[in-house]
């Protein structure tokens, strides 16, 4: 008896998980992830960045995200889905990374993060507008890929600017 509780304590929140796991909440804690990786990011480089075009582009992230992440939010609280007020683990460490850093090493580190999360960010929108089963996530993901691409297109025009050699490029 002792084992069958012990088993059904230790599965329940891996059913939970798996019950919680679709791919269109996947999508939710993903975006709501990034979303607040950027607003962080976004004042890191608004304190620390050496270049005024850095310190804009974070300014940018901290208004633009914040108000994704505020509409995301309400969307996902309709749904009875329950999102992340943290960052991914890859973003705390890129943030750790960055807060040691100081003037044009961090606007350079700072160029490279940002383009790989917003490469990342557009990937994630296009998979839900293509494969996503919620309605209204793929509405959200098509509402905000435009923004996410023209930032994208920002960071790129800024480390082509500065000189800094993004992967695959």
């Amino acid at each position: 008896m002792k084992y069958l509780i012990a088993t059904a304590l230790l599965s329940a929140p891996l059913l939970a998980a798996a019950a919680a796991g679709s791919p269109d909440e996947h999508f939710y804690h993903s975006l709501a992830e990034a979303g607040i990786a950027e607003v962080q990011l976004g004042k890191l480089a608004q304190e620390k960045g050496a270049d005024q075009a850095v310190k804009d582009f974070g300014a940018m992230m901290v208004k633009d995200h914040s108000a994704a992440n505020d509409k995301l939010q309400a969307l996902a609280s309709s749904k009875n889905v329950s999102l992340p007020n943290h960052p991914s683990v890859a973003a705390e460490a890129t943030k750790a990374k960055l807060e040691v850093l100081k003037g044009n090493t961090f606007d350079k580190s700072y160029i490279k993060s940002q383009v790989k999360a917003h490469e990342q960010a557009v990937a994630l929108l296009q998979k839900e507008i293509a494969s996503g089963q919620d309605a209204d996530a793929k509405a959200f993901a098509q509402q905000v890929l435009p923004t996410i691409r023209s930032h994208l297109q920002a960071i790129r025009s800024l480390a082509a600017q500065e000189n800094v050699q993004v992967a695959g490029r």
